[in-house]
């Protein structure tokens, strides 16, 4: 079974949140509020709203390949544009202000990874495929003046002991040289993901995949983390609103780039 680590995430209750709200600097992700709401539509027009969910874990194959794109489909080292259908996925991330209201937060690096139809990582070695060099389905973006990042990349596959997730972490510079951090993952439906599935080039993927209520991660607050995902036509598109507050130092979790599955 993949070893992805060990859940570190939560909701909070509500004491928490107003803990938080009162002066903590713990780091926060804020819920989605349109949707059904075409994602361009829920983009544009919702207000920042920080609303305190949890963090969860890097897990073992976070590299960090400093590739600022858009588009992560392409691997550079191949040329080879990674198969699947396509999935566009609109960020907009806010930031808790020291007088405990929302803000937009521009300039905040936006990584995304996650694995290939097959249930591979790029840029990894494990006793399933070896991928060192390959840069496929990475990427990250700076946050605009309005707080917005968008990728294009395709709806991801799966791999033994993990439900369908795509990583996410933010990083914004802050004071004496420390980095505010927040790490966590998105979840899809499990009835969209099986229409995926069905579909070139996930078909091929023999075996059992694991549900959202049986992954262990998912179970720490993951229903908070499910995208809302809506079809364009030729792929899907998923807009999600995430805020930060500052004052955390960035923490790693997990063991890093080059993991091994278990």
């Amino acid at each position: 079974m993949h070893n992805d680590d060990h859940p570190v995430g939560r909701s909070l209750t509500r004491r928490e949140m107003v803990a938080l709200f009162g002066g903590s600097a713990a780091i926060a992700a804020v819920s989605q509020r349109a949707a059904g709401q075409a994602p361009a539509a829920a983009f544009d027009q919702v207000a920042p709203d920080c609303v305190a969910l949890p963090r969860q874990t890097e897990g073992p194959f976070f590299v960090d390949e400093q590739l600022r794109r858009s588009d992560i489909r392409l691997d550079p080292a191949t040329g080879i544009t990674t198969g699947g259908i396509p999935l566009e996925l609109h960020l907009a991330v806010s930031q808790v202000t020291a007088s405990r209201a929302c803000a937009v937060l521009p300039g905040a690096q936006v990584d995304i990874w996650h694995c290939d139809a097959a249930g591979v990582y790029s840029d990894v070695r494990n006793r399933d495929a070896d991928t060192t060099g390959r840069k496929f389905l990475r990427g990250y973006q700076v946050t605009d003046a309005n707080g917005r990042a968008r990728f294009t990349t395709i709806y991801p596959g799966w791999y033994s002991g993990r439900a369908v997730h795509i990583h996410f972490k933010i990083r914004v510079p802050s004071a004496a040289g420390r980095t505010d951090e927040f790490t966590s993952q998105f979840y899809f439906n499990d009835e969209l993901t099986d229409t995926v599935h069905a579909r070139a080039p996930y078909s091929a993927h023999r075996g059992q995949r694991l549900v959202n209520a049986r992954d262990m991660i998912f179970r720490e607050g993951g229903a908070q983390l499910l995208l809302p995902v809506v079809d364009e036509g030729e792929g899907y598109g998923a807009t999600y609103r995430i805020a930060m507050s500052p004052g955390e130092p960035a923490a790693r979790f997990g063991r890093g780039g080059g993991g091994s599955r278990r």
